[in-house]
């Protein structure tokens, strides 16, 4: 799914319209924390509220990874990828699909390799955690890659 600055905006200032308030914006909640294998995780960034709520949130957690895609010269954000986090001994650690262009975990401290696929076109990042210090990845893949334009 490709979510344009756009779609992102009217999402955000629609729920903003819904509640009468601006404020409500600044104050969407984060998305649910799920658990694969034992690492929690969340994910989305749907809507401009929810999008800052997970970025303001980023440095709790241990590894950020954002996605996107190249469109006409810049970047729009991706959802549905499907999330493979291995470790350092080719574990599977985390295995999940981002609901949105923003995957939070907590993995413990090491080295990771993470695969994320998006239309059938993997991309893979080498990571290493922490602790203490946050850790994001960002994967963009080029223009054309998520064929619905939904």
């Amino acid at each position: 799914m490709r979510l344009t600055f756009n779609t992102l905006m009217r999402a955000g200032l629609f729920g903003a319209l819904a509640t009468g308030s601006a404020l409500a914006l600044a104050a969407a909640p984060l998305p649910p924390v799920h658990n694969d294998g034992g690492v929690a995780y969340l994910s989305g960034g749907i809507g401009q509220g929810e999008a800052q709520a997970i970025e303001g949130s980023e440095r709790s957690w241990p590894l950020t990874l954002e996605f996107a895609q190249r469109d006409h010269g810049h970047g729009d954000f991706v959802a549905n990828v499907a999330v493979v986090v291995r470790d350092a001994h080719g574990n599977t650690s985390l295995h999940a699909t981002s609901d949105g262009p923003f995957l939070l975990a907590r993995l413990a401290p090491g080295r990771y390799k993470v695969d994320a696929t998006l239309d059938g076109k993997t991309l893979h990042e080498k990571v290493a955690v922490h602790s203490g210090a946050p850790t994001k990845a960002i994967f963009v893949w080029p223009a054309g890659t998520d064929h619905d334009n939904s």
